[in-house]
């Protein structure tokens, strides 16, 4: 890629994994970026995640290192609990080297987009079609053309649009049409169970929230998993107060409608929701889950891995490449270190050009991400109780098969 003159990127999707592209191209430098989003502002919807070392560290190096301090909390280490049929909790495997920090999605989303130039994410604009182009650029190499329309626009002679870039990211989500495109009637993979999620306001249910700290006294640095008979739960804590938690059920799976994977609850969803948590958690958790407001239903769905994620001028990057379902913490971390991994070839291979950095950038990131989603389906799996005996007990288990439920033996899958 020569220095004379700027190549343009065009970036579908402005959600975590699109905005991290942006950062990364422009990090690159030589490069003119738009970033072409539907919805038509910014969210402030979501709940919590964790990101490790290696997110944290492109995010520093994007320049927006002291902002995500400021925003998360350390996750210092992870904790599984088995708890008992008298509802007691037996600890089971911890992992005081964890390392990752907690924060909230809308944050992180917004910290990120507020870190850009203005003008680069264009609210309001849908990708509707793609095509690539051979030979047609100033330097005869192809070029995409991406045709977009203004979802907020009135005049409709106007409301089409066309964007053309020396390459096009897709970083349009699990449901990506872009991967539908390559990959026609491919279907996403139930994973057999669906996930409450919800955020209590320490601030405002102070009682609550003072309870559970009692029994989770390491809230503020640690991740806990709760694990009960076919089930388990998660709880951590955002900055502000906010507690984070899931709850995941086996069940069909939900109707849905369109490409959604969240369903709201009703009264009567959550009237049971309230039951069983009484029946199945230490009380303190239970009573935390009955005074969140608006807790929603998350349908886990992951996709089988892909074998490449270049088509020409066209790349995958984030849940568009690789949807997973949550347990290894993965789905954000990979979108923001495929971002990174991608820049940082982008810049490596600026004389080689850029099909020599598409080509590394897959060589980096296929096998790693098959691996982490293989991983995170058999951690939901293990946790859910369905790889394992009816009768089986987690605080009868030996070490050894007790230390499977770290996420640290992700890379050793």
């Amino acid at each position: 890629m020569g220095e004379k003159e700027m190549k343009k990127v065009v970036v579908v999707g402005g959600s975590i994994a699109g905005l991290s592209c942006a950062h990364a191209f422009l990090k690159a430098k030589g490069w003119e970026v738009v970033v072409l989003e539907k919805a038509r502002s910014v969210s402030s919807a979501g709940a919590g995640l964790g990101l490790d070392p290696e997110a944290c560290n492109a995010l520093k190096d994007w320049g927006i290192g002291d902002g995500l301090l400021q925003q998360s909390l350390p996750l210092s280490m992870e904790e599984n609990r088995a708890i008992d049929s008298n509802r007691q909790a037996h600890i089971v495997a911890r992992d005081e080297s964890y390392n990752h920090r907690a924060v909230h999605w809308s944050d992180l989303h917004r910290l990120l987009y507020n870190a850009l130039p203005a003008g680069i994410v264009q609210l309001g604009h849908e990708v509707i079609s793609y095509e690539e182009e051979s030979g047609v650029g100033p330097d005869k190499e192809p070029q995409v053309k991406v045709r977009v329309k203004k979802v907020a626009g009135s005049d409709v002679e106007n409301n089409i649009q066309e964007y053309t870039g020396d390459l096009m990211v897709a970083a349009d989500g699990s449901m990506s049409q872009t991967r539908e495109k390559h990959f026609p009637g491919e279907k996403r993979r139930y994973s057999g169970y669906c996930a409450w999620r919800g955020v209590l306001d320490g601030s405002t249910e102070c009682n609550a929230a003072a309870m559970v700290r009692r029994v989770y006294p390491d809230l503020g640095r640690c991740l806990y998993f709760d694990i009960a008979q076919g089930t388990h739960s998660v709880l951590y804590e955002l900055p502000g107060g906010r507690l984070n938690w899931l709850w995941y059920i086996n069940q069909p799976e939900p109707h849905l409608k369109g490409k959604s994977v969240t369903v709201k609850a009703d009264e009567k969803a959550l009237a049971a929701l309230h039951e069983q948590a009484s029946k199945t958690w230490v009380p303190e958790l239970a009573t935390l889950m009955q005074a969140t407001t608006d807790p929603f239903i998350n349908a886990i769905f992951d996709r089988e891995p892909l074998s490449k994620f270049v088509w020409g001028r066209v790349v995958l990057v984030g849940e568009a490449a690789h949807p997973t379902t949550p347990h290894g913490l993965r789905s954000t971390n990979m979108s923001i270190i495929d971002a990174y991994t991608l820049g940082n070839a982008i810049q490596n291979r600026r004389l080689q050009g850029i099909d020599a950095a598409l080509q590394e950038y897959e060589s980096q990131r296929v096998l790693v991400t098959a691996q982490q989603v293989l991983f995170s389906r058999h951690l939901g799996q293990l946790k859910q109780g369905l790889l394992l005996p009816e009768k089986f007990s987690w605080i009868s288990a030996d070490q050894k098969i007790r230390s499977g439920l770290l996420q640290q033996n992700m890379h050793s899958f």
